[in-house]
């Protein structure tokens, strides 16, 4: 796939290096000229382009005719927003991603402006944070449909709600699934008449909001009464 990069920063690089290894064709815009040299070590010299991504000539030189996806990650909103605009309407883009810095933009990047996803960096870390802090020992592992749902992982607790007990007997939120048990190396697939067991590792997909809920069932009893607060 091709794909172009507007930004050569530490993001930009990075967010190259990973398409690149995944095989898709990349180019990646510049305008600061000190950072062309440091890009051209990193990354494919024909893969750098040197200019100001903002100006139809520069992208034009990049092949954003041939581009299915443009990513405007560089840490200027207004750029990043001017960008996917131009992709958008001008250049008729298939797919549109942009880098929100400051939070109090992010009001701004939405389909009508030309930007089909909007990646807001400090909410995301804000909310991964206090997320983090609200569910104990619960890991995520992925975040599914911008972060509405994630995949969790989750250690049973011996003295736990969930602890010898039946998959069909919790009362599990009613935006969860569990997709796996890990036990002692060997991953089962769960069905209703699964017995957890103490130390069982618990993979499920769970709504962002119930979280909590299912860390109380899977956790120790401080967990659980917690998030029974919680819902009173």
């Amino acid at each position: 796939m091709d794909i172009l990069v507007v930004g050569g920063g530490r993001v930009g690089t990075h967010l190259a290096s990973l398409l690149l290894a995944e095989g898709h064709r990349v180019k990646i815009i510049e305008m600061r000229a000190e950072e062309v040299p440091r890009l051209s070590r990193e990354l494919p010299p024909d893969s750098v382009v040197a200019g100001n991504g903002t100006d139809p000539s520069v992208l034009d030189a990049a092949g954003i005719d041939h581009a299915r996806v443009v990513a405007a990650v560089t840490g200027v909103d207004e750029t990043n927003l001017v960008v996917t605009s131009l992709a958008r309407f001008e250049y008729r883009v298939s797919r549109t991603i942009a880098r929100i810095k400051d939070p109090r933009n992010a009001w701004m990047f939405t389909p009508m402006m030309g930007v089909d996803v909007a990646v807001n960096q400090a909410d995301i870390m804000a909310h991964l944070i206090a997320e983090e802090m609200s569910v104990g020992n619960m890991m995520t592992l992925l975040k599914l449909q911008k972060g509405e749902y994630s995949v969790v992982e989750e250690k049973v607790h011996p003295s736990a709600e969930a602890s010898g007990k039946a998959v069909c007997s919790l009362k599990l939120p009613k935006r969860c699934v569990l997709a796996a048990v890990i036990r002692q190396g060997s991953l089962i697939v769960p069905h209703g008449d699964t017995v957890l067991q103490p130390s069982d590792e618990v993979l499920a997909i769970v709504h962002a909001s119930e979280a909590p809920q299912l860390a109380g069932i899977l956790g120790g009893p401080e967990r659980g009464k917690s998030s029974s607060q919680k819902e009173s």
